[in-house]
């Protein structure tokens, strides 16, 4: 099996070249060369998949069984069609990795492959989107670009030759965006920790090296599709999330879980404050029952906490990306959370309350 890979250097990708290495298929990849490492084994192409010139000399470097492409989050989609049309007649069938963003009704309701996509036309520029100045609705800008990807992929390759994976979050060995490593990080800290909402809330991330096999699998599969890449509902919860990355930093922390409205009055930025929290009624509600079917399988939750905090330890370090900054609940703004709980159940106490 010989695959080309798009990206290939950073979390995802670098994860579908050592997997893929590892079953003994021949691997290219290509990208800029600016961040990240290559892996051993693979035949590195330079260049910008923006640039004409050096897609017809990837082209040139074909065929290719499948390509793999792992590296479009900010690449406009006029752009994802013209390195997938230079790219149809050398490689045999077209994996994206896109996103639930994807869809109108993320983070909101309850998610199937047949829920309707964002709009966003195979051609559309970077510009597609945009927010203008004021609005003050749903931030659809990253998804309308990846939807508009996704049909460029499908315009350029057809139905058939197409595989779509939509991931929600995934953490592992090498996560560049921060989320997990920051509770890890917390976790070691120790002391009383801000614990979101609920421990029994459900969230589905899924393992960075689960998402490489799927979309390997999807490589050599016979028909094209979409498919909801993400943990099953139901089966991880964010009290098992945060008691596993206790477990590995030494059980050092007690969880204080405080309500959502808390946080919410407290202006705690959601998503990225306390990482993986959020309370709209669908963001941790997509079916993926379809990936599973074709392959898909997701290891536990702890088994991905172990791993990164294995490989921090290892003096592991991500590829920078200003995503990191992002992430993570300030010292000072959690002792006020906490003091104000502290203060607050005082005052119930007081007035015969508990």
């Amino acid at each position: 099996m010989r695959i080309l890979i798009v990206g290939g250097t950073w979390f995802l990708g670098r994860s579908v070249a050592q997997e893929a290495l590892e079953l003994g298929w021949q691997v290219t990849t290509f990208n800029r060369g600016r961040s990240g490492a290559d892996v051993p084994s693979v035949e590195a192409v330079r260049g910008d998949r923006t640039n004409p010139v050096d897609l017809a000399r990837l082209a040139a470097a074909g065929p290719w069984d499948a390509v793999i492409d792992t590296s479009s989050a900010a690449l406009a989609p006029r752009d994802v069609l013209a390195g997938a049309t230079a790219l149809e007649g050398v490689a045999g069938r077209y994996v994206y990795v896109s996103t639930v963003n994807a869809y109108r009704g993320w983070p909101s309701d309850p998610l199937t492959e047949e829920s309707e996509l964002l709009d966003g036309p195979p051609d559309a520029d970077e510009a597609y989107g945009r927010l203008p100045e004021g609005w003050d609705g749903p931030d659809w800008y990253y998804g309308r670009q990846k939807a508009g990807a996704e049909r460029a992929t499908l315009a350029a390759f057809g139905d058939e030759r197409v595989a779509i994976l939509r991931p929600g979050v995934i953490l592992g060995p090498g996560e560049y965006v921060g989320r997990l490593p920051w509770w890890l990080r917390r976790a070691e800290r120790g002391g009383t920790i801000v614990a979101p909402g609920s421990p029994a809330r459900s969230i589905q991330p899924v393992d960075v090296r689960d998402v490489a096999r799927f979309a390997l699998a999807q490589a050599t599969a016979t028909v094209g599709g979409a498919y909801n890449v993400v943990a099953p509902v139901g089966r991880e919860t964010m009290g098992g999330f945060l008691q596993a990355c206790l477990k590995v930093t030494g059980e050092r922390g007690l969880l204080e879980w405080v309500p959502d409205d808390v946080l919410v009055a407290h202006g705690v930025e959601q998503w990225t404050e306390l990482p993986l929290w959020r309370t709209h009624a669908g963001v941790w509600t997509i079916d993926s029952t379809r990936a599973q079917t074709a392959g898909l399988v997701c290891r536990p939750l702890a088994e991905t906490v172990e791993a990164t905090w294995a490989w921090l330890h290892r003096g592991g370090v991500p590829v920078q990306h200003p995503r990191w900054d992002e992430h993570g609940l300030s010292e000072e703004k959690e002792r006020q959370i906490l003091n104000a709980l502290e203060k607050q159940g005082a005052s119930a106490f007081e007035d015969g309350v508990r």
